[in-house]
Formats: structure tokens, C-alpha cells, sequence
């Protein structure tokens, strides 16, 4: 069932189980935590979905964005004098943007949650999988870093966002992986995706080219 939540578009890609902190000082961004800090802490819910083209800051603004994004909780919000806001949220899960609403100082989407079905062939899948990301995590050592995942959930699901949350990749290959229809094919996504990765990184001596630092992930 369709229902309308604020939008915050992101030039990232937030997945399912991940842990943001966002610094919030555009005027419209600030309306929105307002009036979240206005709802009681359960209520305090809206959707972030990645940019397709445009900027999340300045006069030209967002021009289009993706479909499918993530409902998120706001968990932590500091404020500060001059009324901007660092924030954390949590991502809880999938949804699907109808239309999107404006005429407020921040945007509102009609939206449907999306259900997180496993797939046909999930458990090879999880496996080559966790194979590829043993042997990523191996080549990003050599570069001093670290995929910083401990212990990989069983649940495909799960699995699929970890992996995919942890992976250095390009907006689309995430979004790409946002939108898999099941764990079964995200998870084939992220293996094709990862041997290309690792091929790459082997051929050319270079760091990975995105910072993603400024997530976490559980599996809430």
C-alpha cells in the first residue's frame, strides 16, 4: 500500500542494514529534521534515494533521482547554534517511489515498501559470494585497508546487503545491486562485480575509487 513520507536525495547509495551520518546545512534539509524532531522518535521516518543527475547541494539542485531507495530511521541528531544538524540514521528497508511531491521546502514521495524475497539458487550464490569477498578483502589488504565486516550473516538477505554495503563500487553498480529483484540475483550481481573489481585491482596498482567510509552496517 502506497504512503507518503519525506525524500532526502542522496548523491549515494544507502542499502538496507546500513548506518549513515549525514551533516545537514541546506535550508531544505534542515525544514526536513525539524520536522522530524517534531514527530514522536517512533514516527521519525523518511526516505533517502540516490541522485540520478543533479547535485544534493547548491541553486540547480536535484534534476532526477532513482526509484528505488531506502526508508530510514533517525536515530542521533546533534544541533547546532547556527541551525545546522549532524544526524544518523538507519536503513531499514526497500522501497519503491511512485511520485514524488513538491512545493514544500523539502520533498515528499508516494511510496511502497518492497518485499526482500531469497531466489532460486541463493545458497551457491551466498557461496561463491563469500568466496569472492574472501579473496577482495585479501587484495584490499595490500592496499592497508580493510572490508571491515567480522562475522557474514547465513541469511541470504542479510548476506547480500553486507557484502554489497562493504564492496567499493561505482553509484550504479550499487543502485544496481539495490534494485536486484532477490538475494539470490544480487548476490550473482555482486560476484560478477567483485571478479571484475579484483581483476582491476591487480592490473593497475591504484587504490579503489570510493570512499565509504561513512557507513556502517547491521543487520538492525
Amino acid at each position: 500500500m502506497a504512503r507518503e513520507i519525506p525524500l532526502f536525495p542522496l548523491g549515494s547509495v544507502v542499502l538496507p542494514g546500513q548506518t549513515v551520518s549525514l551533516h545537514v546545512f541546506e535550508d531544505r534539509y534542515r525544514d526536513l529534521v525539524a520536522y522530524l524532531l517534531g514527530l514522536p522518535e517512533t514516527e521519525r521516518r523518511f526516505g533517502i534515494v540516490s541522485i540520478r543527475e543533479g547535485y544534493e547541494v547548491g541553486d540547480s539542485g536535484v534534476q532526477s533521482i532513482h526509484r528505488v531507495g531506502v526508508e530510514v530511521a533517525l536515530t542521533d541528531v546533534t544541533g547546532y547554534d547556527d541551525g545546522q544538524y549532524d544526524v544518523t540514521v538507519d536503513a531499514i528497508g526497500r522501497i519503491r517511489l511512485d511520485a514524488s511531491v513538491t512545493g514544500g521546502s523539502f520533498m515528499w514521495g508516494h511510496v511502497e515498501d518492497l518485499d526482500e524475497p531469497v531466489g532460486d539458487g541463493a545458497a551457491v550464490a551466498a557461496d561463491k559470494a563469500h568466496a569472492v569477498f574472501d579473496v577482495y578483502r585479501t587484495e584490499l589488504n595490500r592496499f592497508r585497508l580493510d572490508a571491515s565486516v567480522d562475522d557474514l550473516p547465513g541469511d541470504p538477505v542479510d548476506l547480500s546487503y553486507l557484502l554489497a554495503s562493504s564492496a567499493v563500487l561505482t553509484l550504479p553498480d550499487r543502485q544496481d545491486l539495490l534494485e536486484a529483484d532477490d538475494a539470490a540475483e544480487r548476490l550473482r550481481r555482486y560476484h560478477h562485480l567483485m571478479i571484475e573489481e579484483i581483476s582491476a585491482m591487480r592490473a593497475v596498482p591504484s587504490l579503489p575509487a570510493v570512499d565509504v567510509a561513512r557507513t556502517s552496517w547491521s543487520p538492525n
